[in-house]
Parts: C-alpha cells; structure tokens; sequence
C-alpha cells in the first residue's frame, strides 16, 4: 500500500472526515487529499503528529512493503487502550484531543478537540448526545450557539431552551419566545416576563389577546394594579376572590377548545 493509501484507511477508520483531519493537523482539507492521493507528501513534524493520532510506526507510514500498522514504539497504556490524542494549539488555547475507540450509536463513546463528534462531544464545534462547545448540538447542549433537545446557551433552540436569546417550546432567557415562554421581554402562547406578549400573558408591562395580568395590563380581560384595559373586562388592584367566577366564566366561554390546555396553564401560574 501506498502512503496516500495508508493514510485514507487510517483517517476512515478513526471515523474523521478530510476537513477534520486538516484541522488536527493545521493544514486544508486539499492538502489531505493531495496526500491521500499520492500527489504531495507531509513535513515530517506532520508525520509525527500522525503516527501519535493513529498510533502507527513511521515506517508503517513510509514503507509500501510494511503492512502491519503495530509495528510501532510502545505507548502508554491509556492511548493503547482507549483513546487516540494530539495537542492543537489556537492562540494561546491548547486542546487536547482526544477520541475513544469505543462506539455508541456509531459515534465514538466521547471525543474532544477542534471539531468534535461523539456520544460526548466536547469542542469548538461538537455534535453528540451530550455536546458541549462553542457551536453544539445535541440532544443534551451547552454552548455559545447551542442547539438541542435541552439546550443552554446565549443563542439556544431547543425544544426546552434555556439562553441570552432563547427560542423552543420550553423558552426561558433575558429574550425568550416559545410556546411557554419566561424572560425579561418574553413572547409565546402562555407567557411570563417584566415585557410580556402571549395570548397569556403575565408581567409588569403584559399584553394579551385573552388574559393579561400586570401592573398595567392590556386584553381582552385586563387586570391591572395600576392600569388595565380590557375589551370585555377589566379590573384595577388587588384580584379578589369574589373576582374569580366571573374570570373564570368568561376565559371558558372566549378561549377557544384547542386553547384550553394553554389557558389552564397560564390560570395556574397565576393563581385564577
């Protein structure tokens, strides 16, 4: 086998793409696949950086005729038995790259470095199960851009998001919009915020389309403690209890049937 040969099988075997590679290695992804193809050979700081990713002798490397990959200096047990690893340098920011040989759902069982991908992923970009990163995704993720099932970042989608800027069915941040949404300026169905938007909304400023409560308050049943106004009804200081029939009545009467889960919600965040 040639050198490019060797070094495809490698690379496809640790499950690393061209461009990945490239990054571990500080080089583009065409200089890969020149050398993949035979067209260009590394710098040797570039073939000791791939014998100790893929734990292989430099003469599996250069020789055709040495086919046995094993043949190679005796490393520590950790890398022989688990993990591959290389230090990247970013700036002043080392990382440690490291990959298990152990796979779940066909993703190695964690991997951490530049661009990382794995049941554990732990990178500047990761997608795993449980992902963390600057860019992640996963179903569990924490990032600066994160992305999930569960999501917490400053920009998070998710179906429950938690973030600066947040955006899921289950929406909390300083800027929150979901179906249930809680933030300083808050947007969804049932929602709760100092600026509040929802068809339920509750806040300080609350804006609805059936019921607000809030200091001033603005729907079709406004109840605020110092302004409220409401099309149908509306009430200013403290919500009685002798109130609350006639709340009630009328949500069940306006709020549409599909509605009505939402609406039970919000009365039970607010106490109606």
């Amino acid at each position: 086998m040639t050198f490019g040969e060797k070094l495809s099988k490698l690379r496809r075997e640790s499950n690393y793409t061209q461009e990945q590679l490239g990054a571990l290695l500080n080089v583009s992804r065409q200089t890969v696949s020149k050398w993949e193809s035979d067209i260009a050979y590394p710098e040797t700081d570039k073939l000791l950086k791939m014998g100790t990713l893929f734990n292989c002798s430099m003469d599996y490397l250069l020789k055709d005729e040495v086919t046995d990959k094993n043949n190679s200096p005796s490393v520590s047990s950790e890398t022989e038995s688990e993990e591959n690893s290389i230090t990247l340098k970013f700036g002043s920011l080392r990382i440690k790259e490291r990959k298990s040989e152990k796979m779940v759902f066909g993703m190695p069982l964690y991997h951490i470095g530049r661009n990382a991908r794995g049941f554990f992923a732990v990178g500047i970009k990761a997608r795993g199960v449980f992902s963390v990163g600057l860019l992640s995704k996963g179903i569990f993720s924490l990032g600066l851009l994160s992305m999930g099932l569960i999501s917490f970042g400053m920009l998070s989608l998710g179906l429950a998001a938690i973030g600066t800027l947040a955006l899921g069915l289950i929406s909390v941040g300083a800027i929150a919009l979901g179906l249930f949404s809680v933030g300083a300026i808050s947007i969804g169905i049932v929602s709760v915020g100092a600026l509040s938007f929802g068809l339920f909304s509750l806040g300080a400023l609350a804006r609805g389309i059936f019921i607000a409560i809030g200091d001033n308050a603005q729907a079709m049943l406004a109840i605020g403690k110092t302004e409220a106004f409401g099309s149908v009804y509306q009430h200013i200081g403290e919500l009685k209890g002798a109130n609350l029939p006639l709340i009630r009545l009328l949500l069940e009467t306006d709020v549409p049937e599909f509605l009505q889960f939402f609406k039970n919600i919000f009365c039970s965040i607010a106490g109606i």
